[in-house]
């Protein structure tokens, strides 16, 4: 299993408890980094334009997610709703959350 950076950051910056920072940090080592190529900018910004053309809108982090999703036939495990907005239009892989 991999991650990008700005999801680990993203994870991270989130919780503001030290303990439970520290927790969610050592539970996240387990995930290989994946690092971005300038390719994978460049479809982001494409992604970006795509979703932009049928009024859905998102962040570059958002967008740099799906680019790595769809270069790498990865799915994104996400339960931001603005995924599924973004499935309707890229050819992105939803991994599906299980709620308790």
């Amino acid at each position: 299993m991999a991650i990008i950076g700005s999801i680990r950051q993203e994870i991270l910056s989130g919780i503001r408890e030290a303990s439970k920072f520290e927790r969610i940090r050592s539970e996240l080592a387990a995930f290989v980094d994946f690092s971005l190529t300038r390719e994978h900018y460049e479809l982001a910004a494409s992604l970006y334009h795509q979703c932009r053309a049928r009024g859905v809108q998102g962040s570059n982090t958002d967008f740099l997610i799906c680019a790595a999703s769809i270069s790498e036939s990865m799915s994104v495990f996400s339960t931001d709703k603005d995924f599924a907005q973004f499935a309707k239009v890229l050819p992105i892989k939803l991994h599906a959350a299980a709620v308790h």
